[in-house]
């Protein structure tokens, strides 16, 4: 009886699904965390990219930079700049604008820089709003714009703001959370991801 028992091989099918039943459903989920993360990524990055345009085309977040140009010297220009002159790209470092609470606050990383200290809430919310349309988890304290010296604009511009600055927006400190332990982790940090365009239209309020 016992040596009958021992040869008998009913059941062995299930008994072996069932130990390589977790790894199938591993392997299963984990690819599709890999989708999903993928998908997280393409849209973070394509939500980036819409932010910069939106940017680039909506009312500019340090209201300095709306100033006018002219009787300013750019490092390594010959003289001031007079009506109509050529911005160079030297004439504007790098203004980093964030939002860490209620209030957006614009910086000089690199000089020079106009006055920073007034800034409008106005371009950023249109910038941030058109983000979260796109990828809903984003929210100010992930979002950066950047402001910086393009070489385009004329001193003096009587259509509007002299300077078209190179507009840059980055998203940073986002995080994906797998449904498996397949990575290890719970969660997972998305590469941060930014996008550059020149400035077009500064003193609007929508996108175009």
């Amino acid at each position: 009886m016992s040596m009958r028992l021992f040869r008998d091989v009913r059941g062995s099918g299930a008994a072996e699904f069932v130990l390589v039943l977790p790894l199938l459903l591993i392997l299963l989920f984990g690819i599709i965390d890999g989708g999903r993360w993928l998908w997280a990524y393409n849209e973070v990055t394509k939500a980036t990219q819409a932010g910069a345009r939106v940017a680039a085309v909506t009312k500019v977040i340090p209201a300095g930079l709306a100033s006018t140009y002219i009787g300013i010297t750019p490092p390594g220009a010959t003289g001031a700049l007079t009506q109509g002159d050529l911005i160079p790209a030297s004439a504007l470092g790098l203004i980093r604008c964030v939002k860490p609470a209620s209030v957006v606050t614009c910086t000089c990383i690199t000089t020079p820089c106009p006055t920073v200290s007034t800034t409008s809430a106005l371009g950023w919310d249109a910038i941030v709003a058109r983000m979260k349309a796109m990828y809903s988890p984003i929210s100010d304290t992930n979002v950066v714009v950047e402001y910086s010296g393009s070489g385009l604009g004329y001193a003096g511009d009587p259509d509007g703001q002299d300077i078209s600055p190179l507009t840059t927006v980055r998203i940073q400190n986002l995080s994906f959370t797998p449904i498996t332990f397949l990575m290890l982790k719970s969660v997972q940090a998305i590469p941060a991801a930014a996008a550059t365009y020149t400035a077009e239209d500064q003193l609007g309020t929508a996108s175009n």
